[in-house]
């Protein structure tokens, strides 16, 4: 489950790229290198200007595998392999 986890946030990482460089040709240097940096701009960035750019489903498709990769993580307790410490005495 921890590899399903790792590919839906690889796929969720190549969709950011992907909106990265709209960012970049849309928007310029300034917001492009902002983007860089925040991760959370390039998202929000992407769903306000989604309809414009014809980007819509791109970002529904960002959007799903983030929600499925937090989840998948989740259960499985993420990329942490082995097991919690424990207090016995």
């Amino acid at each position: 489950m921890a590899a399903l986890g790792a590919l839906l946030l690889l796929a969720a990482v190549i969709l950011q790229i992907i909106i990265l460089i709209k960012l970049f040709q849309n928007e310029g240097a300034l917001k492009g290198i902002l983007g860089l940096l925040c991760g959370l701009y390039v998202f929000i960035w992407g769903w306000m200007n989604a309809t414009r750019l014809n980007i819509k489903n791109l970002m529904i498709i960002w959007t799903i595998l983030i929600i499925l990769a937090c989840v998948v993580n989740g259960m499985t307790g993420g990329f942490s392999y082995g097991t919690m410490p424990t207090n016995t005495p």
